[in-house]
C-alpha cells in the first residue's frame, strides 16, 4: 500500500476516533418522575423538602390546637406560612420547603390558609388599582382580608461529621405555630433526616 495511502487511511481512522469520542462525551438526559427518589450529592434536595413538609404538617393537623380552636371560637383556624430560615452548612432554597408546608396545609381542609406577606401587598395593589380603574359592580374593597390567627415558622439546621471523604449529615427541622392574639406556641415539631455519604465532594 502506497505510504500516502496509509497517511491518508490513518488520517481518517484518528478522525473518526475523535468524533466517536465526543459522541460518548456528550450531554445525557433522563427523564424522571417527580417523585422519584434520587440522591447524588446527598445535600438537602426536592425530596427531603416533600417528606418532611409532609410529615409535620400531618402532625400539626393531628395535635388538640386545631379541635380547642373550632370548639372555642366554631370557625377553622385561620393560618398564615411566615419565615423559614436556613441555619445549616449549605445553601437550600426554603421557598421550596415553605411552598410544600403551604400545599399540605391548603390541601388538609383542615385549617383556612392566608396568602403571605409578599403575596398580600400584590394582591393590596391590585385592589388600590381596582379602585380607579374597575367597575362599582366588580372592583374589591379593601379591609376585607382574613386575619391570621396563627404563624407557622421556623429554622433548618445541620450538623456535620467528617472523616476523609466520608460524611454523615444530620438535618433538624423545627417549627413552631404562634398564636397571634396571645403568642402562645399551641404546636413544636421536630423533623431530624441522617445521611451517610460515602466519597463526598461537598466541603464546607
Amino acid at each position: 500500500m502506497p505510504y500516502r495511502t496509509i497517511q491518508t487511511f490513518a488520517f481518517l481512522l484518528a478522525g473518526m476516533t475523535l468524533v466517536a469520542g465526543l459522541t460518548g462525551c456528550g450531554t445525557r438526559v433522563e427523564r424522571l418522575e417527580a417523585d422519584e427518589v434520587r440522591d447524588l450529592s446527598g445535600a438537602w434536595n426536592d425530596t427531603d423538602s416533600r417528606l418532611v413538609s409532609e410529615e409535620m404538617i400531618n402532625d400539626m393537623l393531628s395535635r388538640p390546637w386545631v379541635n380547642d380552636f373550632k370548639r372555642r371560637t366554631g370557625k377553622q383556624p385561620v393560618v398564615i406560612v411566615g419565615t423559614v430560615r436556613n441555619l445549616s452548612h449549605e445553601h437550600i432554597n426554603t421557598n421550596t420547603f415553605v411552598n410544600d408546608i403551604q400545599r399540605e396545609l391548603t390541601n388538609s381542609g383542615r385549617v383556612t390558609f392566608v396568602a403571605s406577606r409578599d403575596e398580600r401587598q400584590e394582591i393590596r395593589d391590585e385592589r388600590l388599582d381596582q379602585d380607579i380603574h374597575a367597575s362599582a359592580e366588580t372592583r374589591k374593597a379593601m379591609g376585607q382580608e382574613y386575619g391570621a390567627d396563627f404563624m407557622l415558622s421556623g429554622q433548618i439546621n445541620t450538623i456535620i461529621d467528617m472523616e476523609g471523604r466520608t460524611q454523615v449529615r444530620y438535618y433538624q427541622v423545627d417549627l413552631t405555630l404562634i398564636s397571634l392574639a396571645d403568642n402562645r406556641k399551641v404546636w413544636v415539631g421536630q423533623k431530624k433526616i441522617k445521611k451517610e455519604v460515602a466519597n463526598s465532594k461537598l466541603r464546607f
